[in-house]
């Protein structure tokens, strides 16, 4: 029997997409090209994604390139992610007025925008799902991330390009998307076509896939589409075996590596404000000169700032040791603590955007080679 969740559609009828979004009430965002990089925000159709674009990048490098077809997706994650649109790196909570002696309260309203995510990685995916647990998987819940949320319709991609700081594979988050999405595609093409296999997996994600100009899957398409998943499996630019992992950095806080990665980083939070999980923020009050208007801000903010482990007295992590080690344990071990799952994604924006090219991968190997041969030398 015909898997009818499961369809070919072309790339000429791919901007159909766009019609049934927008005529269901979405706001499309997706990824473009904008200042040398491929970044996410609002899309009108598919020649505004990076057509024939991809992206070379290694430790502190990241560079555009053209590709010699015309591929849709043929890139990897560039700096930003999708957390921008979820929780986003400034909101205002709330503004007062004082007119004479009375203040008056106005709590910013919750938004209603419903978003349309268009080409979702399965590394960030994973991400999403993790910020999930952080702001409405608990006791505490964000109404502005809950309403986000609810209202979300995420359109998945199958890598068939792996980036040269990718290493998805280890923490076991792709390239295939496996969850979390109401439509997944994956392009497939060479000299002779340029195709993507629909696959839904939400009633929603049936009615879009079913207004969609289509055609069964024959079985070659089908072989090539799994032959171009396996492919960026294979080509992962790095690796971060897991196994222990969690155990190893909670037994090394005092590991000569963390003296030597110190020398190296710069403290400047590239590497906290690309992830796609790293949810710190702070809280701003702010008045205006006449002292009859106050707000206060929500925004983003870094565990390798001095001020954000400030308490009374002075910050307790002053070093960049101590910050780095923080944000790197937490990352790959404690949050396993906190949330039952491991804060890393495997997408290796903080390899790429890092100044200096701190590769958290290697300071794992590192960390365990010395422990293999018992020595921290």
């Amino acid at each position: 029997m015909e898997n009818d969740n499961r369809r070919v559609v072309s790339r000429l009828n791919i901007g159909e997409i766009w019609q049934w979004l927008k005529a269901e009430g979405y706001q499309v965002v997706g990824p473009t090209i904008r200042d040398g990089a491929i970044v996410y925000d609002e899309i009108d159709g598919p020649d505004e994604l990076p057509v024939g674009w991809t992206d070379e990048q290694n430790g502190g490098k990241y560079q555009l390139k053209k590709r010699p077809d015309a591929a849709l997706f043929g890139y990897a994650v560039g700096p930003h992610s999708w957390k921008k649109f979820l929780f986003p790196s400034r909101r205002r909570l709330w503004k007062g007025t004082r007119d004479e002696n009375q203040l008056t309260i106005e709590t910013e309203t919750i938004p209603d925008t419903k978003y349309a995510f268009f080409g979702v990685r399965s590394c960030e995916l994973h991400a999403i799902a993790i910020q999930d647990k952080v702001f409405i998987g608990g006791k505490h819940v964000d109404p502005y991330y809950k309403s986000h949320r609810e209202q979300l319709f995420i359109i998945g991609v199958n890598c068939h390009t792996a980036g040269g700081t990718c290493f998805c594979v280890s923490m076991n988050t792709g390239p295939r998307c496996s969850s979390g999405y109401d439509l997944v595609l994956t392009e497939i093409i060479d000299q002779d076509r340029h195709e993507f296999v629909v696959d839904s997996a939400t009633d929603t994600g049936k009615r879009l896939l079913n207004s969609l100009t289509s055609h069964a899957i024959s079985p070659d398409v089908d072989s090539a589409e799994k032959t171009s998943v396996e492919k960026a499996a294979k080509n992962m630019g790095r690796e971060l075996p897991t196994e222990g992992l969690k155990e190893l950095l909670a037994n090394n806080y005092e590991h000569p590596r963390w003296k030597e990665v110190a020398s190296r980083c710069m403290t400047c939070a590239n590497c906290t404000m690309v992830c796609p999980t790293c949810f710190c923020s702070s809280v701003e009050d702010t008045t205006d000169l006449t002292g009859d208007h106050t707000e206060r801000w929500r925004q983003w903010d870094s565990c390798f700032t001095m001020d954000f482990s400030y308490l009374h007295g002075g910050s307790v992590r002053q070093s960049p040791l101590s910050r780095y080690r923080q944000w790197m344990t937490h990352k790959l071990s404690t949050w396993q603590d906190q949330f039952g799952t491991s804060g890393c994604v495997g997408c290796g924006r903080c390899v790429t955007w890092c100044p200096v090219a701190i590769d958290i991968t290697e300071e794992v190997k590192a960390i365990r080679a010395s422990q293999e041969v018992g020595t921290h030398d």
